[in-house]
């Protein structure tokens, strides 16, 4: 009976595992952004900081709140005496040190800081520029995936094709075979084609690990396992729309609604703020406190009182210049990130302009391949059918394969340098989604 149930639970471990194993995760485009936004894990580490930014933000401000303490002692004189003389020539009178404890309660309250209320600004600051990164993180990721789905699209249609058109010679040498047994064919002819053949299977070979590199990079992107199997549900041709890419040629672009612009302004408000924190150096403190004293065990003379209120305020007078030169080094601070966000505009001006250029560029000579490969691929059924007619060479032949693939090839790419360029510049406008 142990056995059986042994043999058992490893059956159920071993089809468990089995089914584990089969899983799939299925996308189209959109399904895969919206999976790597949930399970990224870039995107994850971004929430963290947010969650943390708002965190910080409750720690400036509780700093200027109400701070309560206690504190308890015991202090034991170990039998010690205090000795004292009223009159020269009479014995000292000894007074016995009782031990004593107490118990204290005391209550601050920040009443005016300059540099906690400018604290607390750039602490709210801090919290939107983390959540801005959080904004830029979940661009990038949207941008990385949508350029890692198209690269396996491009690795998976390349693969396609170099498999059929090595199918295709395959068979065709197949049939030449017999032709050269009865010197219907020179030996030559198919020795040329044999190494067409073998040529085309190396890369084959090299289109599989092409592919699956592709693929890991997108899973990567999608913060699933390296085991995990994924399939695309949509084709290259569904996803490349030349109508909807070349409407991203004719929008405007705003340099403030790129997300990098507005992370520059929020760093030159908390430069400005930084400013300010060093110019409020200069102002006073005040604070008040109220602090209560329990007597657990009195001593024998006592004349503290048990509640005690008092005010303390700090006046900074001299520091010898070291506040002049903190508010200068803000000063200098501020205006950097000023020169900054003057440079990180025309860079942005230029590279809209670049990348729209790219794009254009890109369209045009998708639509030239696309001709081309029309064309290569009529030249070669035509060539294939003189070749079996015996009309023209084998040599020939491999040529016309060969400018068929390269044909296809050049598209593939022409296709990819499409969708990327488009990524590309989504992403730099913000219409990346």
């Amino acid at each position: 009976m142990k056995r059986e149930k042994l043999i058992f639970m490893l059956f159920f471990l071993l089809s468990f595992h089995c089914l584990h194993a089969r899983e799939k995760l299925s996308f189209n485009l959109q399904e895969a952004r919206e999976y790597a936004l949930k399970y990224n894990r870039t995107m994850k580490n971004s929430g963290l900081s947010v969650t943390q930014a708002q965190e910080k933000l409750w720690e400036a401000v509780a700093a200027g709140l109400p701070q309560v303490n206690a504190s308890t002692d015991y202090t034991n004189a170990m039998g010690a005496k205090i000795s004292i003389q009223f009159q020269e020539g009479q014995p000292a009178t000894e007074i016995p040190i009782k031990p004593t404890s107490n118990f204290n309660l005391q209550v601050g309250q920040l009443l005016f800081n300059g540099s906690y209320l400018v604290g607390v600004q750039i602490a709210r600051l801090y919290g939107e520029l983390s959540e801005k990164n959080l904004v830029r993180t979940e661009r990038d990721v949207l941008s990385q995936v949508s350029e890692s789905y198209y690269l396996v699209l491009v690795s998976e249609e390349s693969l396609k094709i170099l498999k059929a058109n090595t199918a295709n010679l395959q068979n065709i040498y197949t049939k030449m075979e017999p032709m050269i047994k009865v010197g219907m064919r020179e030996k030559v002819e198919l020795d040329q084609l044999a190494v067409q053949v073998n040529s085309l299977n190396n890369a084959v070979n090299m289109a599989e690990r092409q592919y699956e590199l592709a693929k890991n990079m997108l899973r990567l992107q999608l913060g699933v396992s390296a085991d995990t199997e994924i399939e695309l549900t949509e084709r290259l041709t569904e996803v490349l729309k030349l109508e909807q890419v070349s409407s991203g040629l004719a929008g405007m672009f705003r340099i403030d609604q790129n997300i990098d612009f507005q992370l520059l302004n929020i760093q030159e408000e908390m430069t400005r703020k930084q400013l300010d924190l060093q110019k409020a150096g200069y102002l006073p403190t005040l604070s008040g406190y109220y602090s209560f004293t329990h007597k657990i065990l009195k001593p024998a003379f006592d004349m503290s009182p048990p509640h005690v209120v008092g005010f303390r305020m700090d006046i900074p007078l001299f520091s010898s210049g070291e506040r002049r030169s903190k508010v200068r080094q803000a000063k200098i601070d501020l205006e950097t990130v000023q020169n900054n966000k003057l440079l990180l505009e025309d860079q942005l001006s230029v590279q809209y302009k670049q990348l729209s250029f790219n794009l254009k560029s890109a369209i045009e000579s998708y639509e030239n391949q696309k001709r081309n490969i029309e064309v290569s691929r009529e030249v070669y059924e035509n060539l294939k059918l003189k070749y079996e007619q015996g009309i023209i060479s084998g040599l020939e032949l491999t040529t016309a394969d060969n400018n068929y693939l390269k044909a296809e090839s050049d598209f593939l790419t022409a296709a990819y340098q499409v969708l990327k360029a488009q990524n590309e510049l989504n992403t730099l406008t913000g219409n990346i989604q």
